[in-house]
């Protein structure tokens, strides 16, 4: 029987049982086959991996596995300390833009409420998920592993934690997006762009209260809900506030 050492770094870990984190540990094969195919053998999905070297040397997932080899895979979070000559990532997006799963309902209200094109429907099942995020190029967000490794994926992420709260800081520091934020440019409901709107257009829509204490509104360009500034507003921005102060912490 083959052997291969393996190791993987920093939070690619986080998909190891607690024996095999932060060492190199000995695989087992009978069969070769692909260094993609045998990582994914040991739980971690190709979207997460960011280059892989293979007795000192980069290499791609069309690798076949030799026995003996030492191997080293490492995460995106390593690629400023360790430059390889050959990334399995993909070209980063010019915008980031999202689909999520079933599991991440408030996380993708979080992500629309920064301004963050992001689409979400509970009855997405997993093949529509992954071939959204392969023909659309849209980052595809999950509590799902398997999701992951499925071939048609080329950007996605699996989050780790099941904070909401916690969830939405991950996702803006994993792809760096503290600086991106662009609050209150979408709805909520349907991720369309919200348009101003006259309150003269709308007035017959409005709440009695609201007639008389607002003036400015915005409109959703698709499901056309009516947005403006109430207590929720408050509440809303105290929550980009907490996330724009935990950046130094994340």
């Amino acid at each position: 029987m083959a052997k291969a050492d393996f190791r993987f770094f920093a939070e690619l870990n986080f998909f190891l049982p607690p024996n095999k984190r932060e060492v190199s540990f000995a695989h087992f094969f009978e069969e070769r086959g692909s260094i993609k195919d045998t990582i994914e053998s040991l739980g971690i999905p190709h979207p997460e991996v960011a280059f892989i070297e293979v007795n000192g040397k980069s290499v791609d997932f069309s690798y076949i596995v030799q026995d003996g080899d030492k191997i080293n895979v490492y995460p995106i979070s390593t690629l400023p300390e360790i430059p390889p000559t050959i990334t399995v990532q993909p070209q980063p997006l010019s915008v980031a833009r999202f689909v999520l799963d079933i599991h991440l309902g408030k996380l993708a209200n979080s992500l629309r409420l920064l301004g963050f094109d992001t689409l979400y429907r509970n009855d997405y099942d997993d093949e529509e998920l992954a071939q959204i995020s392969a023909a659309k190029q849209r980052i595809l967000l999950t509590r799902d592993r398997g999701l992951l490794m499925r071939s048609i994926v080329s950007y996605g992420y699996y989050v780790r934690s099941t904070n909401p709260d916690r969830q939405i800081a991950e996702v803006l520091q994993r792809f760096d997006l503290f600086n991106s934020l662009t609050p209150f440019c979408r709805c909520l409901r349907c991720n369309g762009v919200l348009e101003t709107v006259a309150k003269s257009s709308i007035i017959d829509q409005l709440p009695e209260s609201v007639r008389l204490q607002v003036d400015e509104f915005h409109r959703c360009g698709e499901c056309q809900q009516i947005y403006w500034r109430g207590s929720h507003y408050e509440r809303m921005q105290q929550f980009i506030n907490h996330l724009l102060e935990a950046k130094t912490r994340v």
